[in-house]
């Protein structure tokens, strides 16, 4: 058994209980339970968003798994990687609202041709097989094709 499931009896089964083992499709969250007498109830229950009906008698809620629902959402996790995880996504995203970030994000203090080279020439052409070579005299970048 799971480590948060347990056995059934008929008395634990409730609105809103999940049970693994009453329908074949997966996971069944009890919507309502109707008592036949001592021996008999009949479950409405929803799976993967079908509403289903089946009358279960004693002795057949020893195959089904009652699993503890905890809560939707817990924030007991590592702070740490939740900052790195949305570090991570910024970056990823990070293009969409600088074009530039290549060169802002940078030490390096480019000039206005070499912007133009790179952003302007070389990265819309694709496939990118350049070599680009800035020599400091002509102030003017020269490419090759490779």
């Amino acid at each position: 058994m799971a480590p948060n499931a347990g056995s059934v009896g008929f008395e634990q089964i409730k609105p809103g209980a999940r049970l693994r083992g009453l329908d074949p499709a997966g996971l069944a969250e009890v919507v309502s339970v109707s008592n036949f007498g001592n021996d008999a109830i009949n479950l409405v229950f929803r799976v993967d968003g079908r509403v289903a009906e089946r009358l279960v008698y004693r002795g057949e809620e020893r195959v089904f798994e009652l699993i503890n629902s905890g809560r939707a959402y817990a924030f007991d996790a590592d702070g740490g990687l939740l900052r790195l995880a949305s570090e991570a996504y910024r970056i990823r995203l990070a293009h969409l609202f600088d074009p530039y970030l290549a060169i802002s994000a940078s030490q390096i203090e480019a000039l206005p041709h070499q912007i133009t080279a790179v952003y302007g020439e070389m990265l819309p052409r694709q496939p990118l097989r350049f070599l680009l070579a800035d020599d400091p005299a002509p102030a003017r970048p020269s490419w090759r094709a490779c």
